[in-house]
């Protein structure tokens, strides 16, 4: 099969079913695609069974869903959504003596309060990754995609995607008007923010919803350029499609990271929230994330045993730009990004 195909049918399997039902004693609220071999070895080993998963396409379903009262025991946002999490109750601190590995976390990935404060460790960091530009090699030259202007670029109108979603749209806004960081953002930089990305809409064929979407849009040559993450770049390299993956243009590029959070009476057995973690951050899972997923694993230790070569392959290494990472936001700016880029999707 093609890409497309290939990509496609996952992605509507995985949403066809809304659960998969393994060890009923965990209850697993987490990313489409997620439910890979290798990842969960250790987990399997102690407890006969994978967890049971229930999936979601994006960490505003993943908060709705939740927050509406749906029972899971551990969820998997993004460090962006923890904040609203914690502001609704819905989760409590890990106790972090039982999860060996947790020394080996990043600290860049727990430098929050929303994470770490007086009253414990709120998110378990698991994987990371960068969104960047994706670019067709034989239609798009390299010294367009050098700055985040290509979206602006007439040239390309009709022909770009950008994601449907407000982290990663806001990220290259903000990015492309000067601002490397989304932390205390003034109005003014927030409008010179939107009315870049009013002025780039016209330009867009879709946004995005999925890689599998992204990817299908590139294999086909409907859309030349994207904002994108780096599982479906690399994915559409390894079928043999001629992309390239451009994470230094002048204005920088983004970084995201995400992982779990401990649901507050969740109704499964708690230690298995804690094998599940365990098993997850163990140093054999770097290799199974890599190379199910495309991610990174946020156990340093673990991926300083990875081969540079693979890291670059995969998009991982460090890169050495400018770099906006998708940290927590207060609420009321959430909900003014969300606001505002629903209007614009609109037309508005």
């Amino acid at each position: 099969m093609t890409i497309r195909t290939t990509l496609l049918a996952g992605a509507a399997f995985a949403f066809a079913l809304p659960a998969f039902a393994a060890d009923s004693e965990l209850t697993v609220l987490d990313w489409a695609g997620w439910d890979i071999d290798g990842i969960m070895d250790g987990y399997v080993a102690k407890n006969g069974d994978k967890p049971t998963y229930s999936f979601f396409a994006d960490d505003d379903e993943a908060f709705q869903k939740f927050s509406s009262g749906f029972k899971a025991d551990i969820v998997h946002p993004c460090a962006a959504h923890v904040a609203r999490y914690r502001e609704a109750g819905l989760i409590e601190p890990w106790d972090v003596s039982k999860i060996p590995e947790f020394a080996n976390i990043g600290a860049r990935m727990l430098d929050s309060e929303v994470f770490k404060d007086g009253e414990g460790v709120w998110f378990i960091p698991t994987d990371y990754a960068y969104t960047a530009i994706a670019y067709n090699t034989k239609e798009v030259p390299e010294a367009d995609v050098a700055s985040l202007k290509v979206f602006e670029d007439p040239k390309y109108a009709g022909r770009i995607s950008l994601p449907d979603s407000t982290d990663d749209v806001w990220s290259l806004a903000f990015l492309a008007t000067g601002l490397t960081s989304w932390e205390n953002v003034t109005d003014e930089q927030f409008q010179a923010a939107a009315d870049w990305l009013r002025a780039v809409h016209p330009n867009v064929r879709a946004y995005w919803s999925d890689p599998a979407e992204m990817s299908q849009l590139m294999a086909t040559g409907e859309v030349l350029v994207a904002w994108s993450w780096n599982d479906g770049v690399a994915l559409l390299q390894d079928e043999g499609f001629p992309i390239g993956f451009q994470r230094s243009p002048a204005e920088g590029a983004a970084t995201w990271f995400c992982g779990f959070v401990n649901a507050k009476d969740g109704p499964g057995n708690e230690e298995k929230a804690y094998d599940f973690i365990n098993s997850l951050l163990a140093p054999t899972s770097a290799p199974a994330l890599l190379d199910g997923l495309g991610y990174a694993l946020s156990n340093d230790a673990a991926m300083a045993t990875i081969p540079a070569e693979t890291l670059k392959a995969h998009y991982v290494d460090p890169v050495s730009t400018t770099i906006l990472a998708q940290t927590p936001i207060p609420t009321e700016m959430r909900t003014r990004m969300i606001d505002e880029f629903e209007a614009i999707k609109a037309g508005f």
